[in-house]
């Protein structure tokens, strides 16, 4: 894997830095968008790639009940979809190995995935190759700086050797937690 892959990876992935922000449980994320495809063109195949194969005779019970109930009028509709958003997403978290917390509100992606997705989409990752490796460099700079300085004053007194000890604390952490992320790959999704 290359540096930059390792990178773009590691800033993407590191939970141990971030908080970790998935927009699988959005409105607008692809979860959704392909439960919106399906239902539009009623065949369920657009979705199933998003669970595990053992999850796939749920999401075709749920599709099927979805689709019957669709028919009833625009509140039943409504109330259908969002059923099958909300159980399609929850198996896919699922195969994540992750709790399913609900549906987020559409715009509650984090930058970092939507650069991710808006790269995919174009076909062309150098644009967000240069703007993570950016990030990551300046935040483990922006730490470094920060621990050589309060190292300078570690024996001065215990007050500065704690907030040295906090400085370098922060500064292992954040560069352990990228190379974690990089070699860990990032969310697992199970089979």
């Amino acid at each position: 894997m290359s540096g930059d892959a390792i990178l773009i990876l590691a800033t993407l992935l590191v939970g141990a830095v971030a908080p970790v922000f998935v927009h699988c449980d959005t409105m607008d994320g692809p979860v959704v968008a392909a439960a919106k495809e399906a239902l539009a063109a009623a065949d369920v195949t657009p979705t199933l790639k998003w669970v595990a194969a053992g999850q796939e005779g749920e999401v075709r019970a749920a599709f099927g009940q979805t689709l019957a109930v669709r028919a009833e009028g625009p509140a039943a509709k409504e109330l259908a979809d969002m059923y099958f958003f909300e159980t399609l997403v929850r198996l896919h978290r699922a195969s994540e190995g992750e709790p399913y917390t609900g549906l987020k509100p559409a715009g509650a992606v984090e930058a970092a995935v939507a650069a991710a997705d808006e790269a995919l989409a174009r076909g062309a990752v150098d644009d967000l190759v240069a703007e993570v490796t950016g990030h990551v460099a300046a935040a483990i700079r922006e730490r470094f700086e920060r621990t050589m300085a309060a190292k300078a004053h570690a024996e001065d007194s215990v007050a500065a050797g704690r907030e040295f000890v906090a400085a370098y604390v922060d500064f292992v952490h954040y560069v352990e937690g990228v190379a974690a992320g990089a070699e860990g790959g990032g969310h697992g999704h199970g089979d």
